[in-house]
């Protein structure tokens, strides 16, 4: 990982950053309080969304270790979160960073190990793809707090895994295993701890793999409303056409489909004999 400021221009104190050509891999690290959501962490994720949308690249977000165990995020820092006023709540300071991300140009892979819980799984929820562990627990627990999920959760939750499974985490306060959230959907992918970050660069890799403009449009149309299709996926197919990418992948593809052709059909040498030189087949044709 890289230190302080060696990324984007910028200190960091809340996050740790990996830079790659064809990714951003970003730590969450606020170990001392179970890598709760501060303002700080806020600012910060602004900073890189403002990098990934001037350089579109794919972001895997992640937890870092607290004894041994590791945690994404236990939820917003409730001593900051207690002090907050109306006007607070109407700036939307944690929704406003977790639409953002979730517009980013390319994919993001959230990977999830111990908690992710309140603003950690807002967060969570506002990735495209979301891997987990059999350790990851997830929920929201705002109700018991006296407040509620207000930064995604009530329209997220209900897109990602249906009515009832979002009442149940949103009004009860349950919190979901790594099994169930598997069961139900909200994780594509379970694996062993040590295996997560693997499992989330695999997946990074399957997607730098694809042209990265059509992926960038792809996640573009899918995000838009029903009554825009089909007439923005024609558009956006329209502008894919004519894509220098396009033909190179396709005229790529179509080559090897080709069949090759055969050699010329030769006796195999005599195993006590050299093989021909080019000098020898030149004195046989004299």
């Amino acid at each position: 990982m890289a230190g302080p400021g060696e990324i984007l221009g910028a200190q960091f104190t809340a996050l740790r950053l990996e830079e790659r050509e064809d990714r951003l891999h970003v730590v969450l690290d606020r170990p001392a309080v179970r890598n709760a959501i501060d303002a700080t962490m806020v600012e910060e994720l602004h900073t890189v969304c403002g990098h990934l949308e001037r350089h579109p690249k794919v972001l895997i977000l992640s937890g870092t270790q607290v004894n041994g165990k590791g945690i994404f995020a236990s939820g917003a820092d409730i001593a900051q979160l207690r002090e907050r006023r109306r006007d607070d709540a109407l700036q939307g300071i944690n929704s406003r960073i977790f639409d953002r991300i979730h517009h980013l140009p390319m994919p993001v892979i959230a990977a999830l190990d111990g908690y992710a819980l309140g603003g950690g799984a807002e967060l969570a929820y506002a990735a495209d793809f979301r891997l987990g562990t059999p350790t990851l627990r997830m929920g929201n627990p705002e109700t018991g707090l006296g407040i509620m999920a207000a930064a995604g959760a009530t329209w997220r939750l209900k897109e990602l895994v249906g009515e009832p499974v979002a009442k149940q985490l949103l009004l009860t306060g349950a919190v979901l295993t790594g099994q169930d959230c598997l069961r139900v959907g909200l994780v594509t992918e379970l694996v062993e701890p040590e295996e997560l970050l693997d499992a989330a660069h695999a997946m990074a890799d399957r997607i730098a793999a694809q042209d990265p403009l059509a992926v960038r449009i792809s996640k573009r149309v899918f995000a838009a409303p029903r009554e825009a299709h089909p007439h923005i996926d024609e558009l956006a197919q329209a502008v894919l056409f004519e894509s220098q990418a396009k033909f190179d992948r396709m005229q790529a593809f179509l080559d090897r489909k080709k069949p090759q052709k055969p050699e010329p059909n030769r006796a195999p040498p005599h195993p006590n004999l050299p093989a021909q030189t080019p000098q020898d087949q030149h004195q046989e044709q004299k």
